[in-house]
């Protein structure tokens, strides 16, 4: 069983913002496959698939991004799954829009969602896509990651996205490391 997970704040308020790059991904990853975000379980939206005749459940938390570590836990307690089973798709503020960078493990970075997944699973090893937002030094953080994306980086955005839905699903057929050397280097 693997979990591939998209972080991002629950609601009409958060939608479409920087910190919903996650869910934004996971979205397209379950497009990609044919599958819905039609049950609800684990403190989280989910949908359950397979790729490559491995089971995979596509998890939404609706904790908020600073507890996500919470559904997380809950959903590998049911399934006994390990950290390693864990794909994590999440915002960067340090990568431009329209970049995605893989890391198979390491520390937070200042992301609070990963700060929660952390300490929620007792490691920093486990599998991550990050997803370029950007950053604005006038704007202050906060307001930076809740803020829309301007339309003129709507086309970046989207094939960043795709990006990040690929190398999700990359990462399962062809293991971590050919997702990393594939798409690592892309630039959109």
């Amino acid at each position: 069983m693997k979990i591939i997970a998209g972080l991002g704040n629950p609601g009409l308020k958060y939608e479409n913002t920087r910190h919903n790059a996650g869910f934004m991904a996971v979205d397209a990853l379950a497009e990609k496959l044919g599958l819905e975000f039609s049950q609800e379980k684990f403190s989280s939206k989910f949908a359950k698939g397979r790729i490559s005749g491995e089971d995979v459940v596509l998890l939404k938390p609706q904790t908020y991004m600073n507890d996500s570590g919470i559904a997380l836990r809950q959903c590998l307690d049911f399934y006994k799954a390990a950290p390693s089973d864990v794909v994590i798709l999440y915002d960067d503020v340090d990568l431009p829009v329209g970049r995605i960078r893989i890391r198979q493990k390491g520390s937070a970075g200042g992301h609070n969602g990963i700060k929660s997944i952390i300490h929620c699973l007792f490691t920093e090893e486990f599998d991550r896509i990050r997803i370029g937002v950007g950053k604005d030094v006038q704007i202050p953080m906060i307001s930076w990651v809740l803020g829309k994306f301007p339309l003129e980086q709507k086309q970046s955005l989207d094939q960043a996205l795709d990006m990040a839905a690929e190398a999700g699903e990359d990462i399962i057929r062809k293991g971590t490391m050919h997702a990393m050397n594939r798409y690592n280097a892309k630039k959109v």
